[in-house]
């Protein structure tokens, strides 16, 4: 068959799919060879190749017909050194075509382009797998993924563990282990600088180093949607959906920032789908739960939690004493002369609970001042040193978090604790909350009372008062009253 015939079964086939079928999916084919009954074709990409076979294979067979030539099946061949794949991480010699007979789904060896696995005990390998990936992320053409770059910093060893988030790590430990795919997907959510991002790295670090031939692909919800846009202009959407779903592991942080953004959403819904087919790995972060991510489709929301969904729980007194106690190490390497007074880690770790971050930075700046200065760092001087830190740090409790934290207690919605019923499974919850709200707040009661539907003060001070008295005479009463205070003070 020439080039002229088939250029005419192509003008037929125009006006059988239609512009935009035919722009997307027949224009890509490069016709080569007719051979034993089997029309082979070069695509730029597995995925076109398949979604040909499977959508438009009888209807290109109809036409060889037609035009007498004796066509059986349609295969696709994808040339090795295509634009459209993933950049290498180490060399090895390339097959000349990787081929797919007729929608049968078979897939080419892909290049990998996880990046290398490092341990956190030698920093040196780490930062140089790093550079490593940088550099190839600098020289790589735009329309190759790249995957955001991995703190070496952030291993499962540097990782403390403590009540707050020892079901994470877990579940992340155990994802991170290989083997059947049970947890998916693994959501981890959670506030500002609770370990969220320190157990994703953690994972993909630990799934490259046990298995190295994997796919392990890390990114930011951010990243996706930029990746999704510059295919759209670049009118590259098939090379962005093979790229996508021909991950091993898929890792999106922060997902919350693709809400309100329907197209992103719909394609990031679409790769979600294929990958779960596929049986790959799925694990995402987010700042709150699936559900309570505003503007989220639902159908998304459905999707993520479908899977593992574990929260990561502000940080308590011990944990973060914990973490304060394996940074002083870290940075004792750093400064080995310096000596820390007792005390002032109890005491950072009491009065800074705001988040990780906050607290690891307060501890680099207080050894940094220490070392200029050339002073011990006792109470004094971490109160000098830190005076703007603390202060920021002082906790302020709101209203509406103590609606919250009751609700949560009590099994409860919140808005049953605004809202008018006088049911006694609401009503005592309510009055708590007041209570809580009163001792703990500095709203006045009027104030209280406009934020619990409208109430009069006097219902404010009524509820104060009858929990005052309960907690002498009930003890379960006191006892709910003592360690919601605790949950929301710490």
């Amino acid at each position: 068959m020439t080039e002229e015939k088939w250029g005419q079964l192509r003008t037929r086939l125009l006006k059988t799919v239609g512009q935009n079928n035919f722009t997307t999916w027949i224009e890509p084919l490069e016709f080569n060879s007719v051979d034993d009954g089997v029309a082979v074709f070069h695509v730029p990409t597995n995925f076109m190749g398949n979604y040909v076979s499977q959508n438009f294979a009888d209807l290109i067979l109809h036409e060889f017909s037609i035009s007498g030539e004796p066509v059986q099946r349609l295969a696709f061949r994808v040339a090795a050194n295509s634009p459209a794949r993933p950049v290498r991480q180490v060399e090895q010699p390339a097959e000349p075509f990787a081929e797919m007979q007729g929608g049968s789904g078979q897939q080419n060896n892909e290049a990998q382009w996880h990046q290398e696995p490092a341990r956190s005990a030698n920093t040196g390998s780490a930062n140089t797998g790093a550079s490593l990936s940088a550099k190839a992320a600098a020289a790589a053409p735009m329309d190759t993924l790249q995957a955001a770059p991995l703190d070496p910093r952030f291993t499962f060893d540097n990782f403390v563990v403590g009540k707050p988030n020892e079901l994470a790590h877990a579940a992340a430990r155990r994802v991170a282990e290989g083997g059947p795919v049970t947890f998916n997907p693994l959501v981890l959510y959670g506030g500002v600088g609770l370990g969220k991002t320190h157990l994703m790295h953690a994972i993909a670090w630990e799934i490259s180093a046990q298995n190295p031939g994997l796919n392990v692909l890390y990114l930011s919800a951010e990243q996706f949607m930029y990746r999704f846009v510059q295919a759209l202009r670049e009118r590259k959407m098939m090379d962005f959906k093979h790229l996508f779903r021909s991950v091993d592991v898929l890792m999106v942080d922060d997902v919350q920032f693709i809400a309100g953004k329907d197209s992103t959403q719909e394609e990031f819904f679409h790769t979600f789908n294929a990958l779960v087919d596929q049986n790959k790995q799925i694990i995402i972060s987010a700042d709150r739960a699936p559900g309570e991510i505003k503007d989220l489709e639902d159908r998304v929301k459905s999707r993520l939690q479908c899977g593992l969904v574990v929260d990561l729980h502000p940080t308590d007194y011990e944990l973060r004493l914990g973490i304060l106690q394996t940074k002083v190490q870290l940075q004792q390497k750093t400064y080995p002369d310096l000596e820390i007074a007792d005390g002032v880690l109890e005491f950072l770790a009491h009065r800074i609970s705001t988040n990780v971050r906050v607290l690891e930075g307060a501890l680099t700046r207080l050894f940094a001042f220490a070392s200029l200065v050339g002073r011990e760092i006792d109470m004094d001087l971490t109160q000098d040193c830190l005076a703007d830190v603390l202060r920021a740090s002082e906790r302020k409790i709101t209203v509406e978090e103590i609606q919250r934290k009751v609700s949560e207690y009590y099994n409860i919605r919140m808005s049953d604790i605004i809202g008018p019923k006088r049911l006694r499974s609401y009503a005592r919850p309510r009055q708590v909350a007041m209570y809580l709200c009163k001792k703990l707040t500095s709203r006045s009661l009027p104030e209280i009372g406009r934020r619990f539907g409208g109430r009069d003060h006097t219902t404010v001070m009524h509820g104060v008062r009858r929990i005052e008295e309960l907690k002498s005479t009930d003890g379960q009463i006191a006892e709910d009253v003592e360690m919601l205070r605790r949950a929301l003070e710490s």
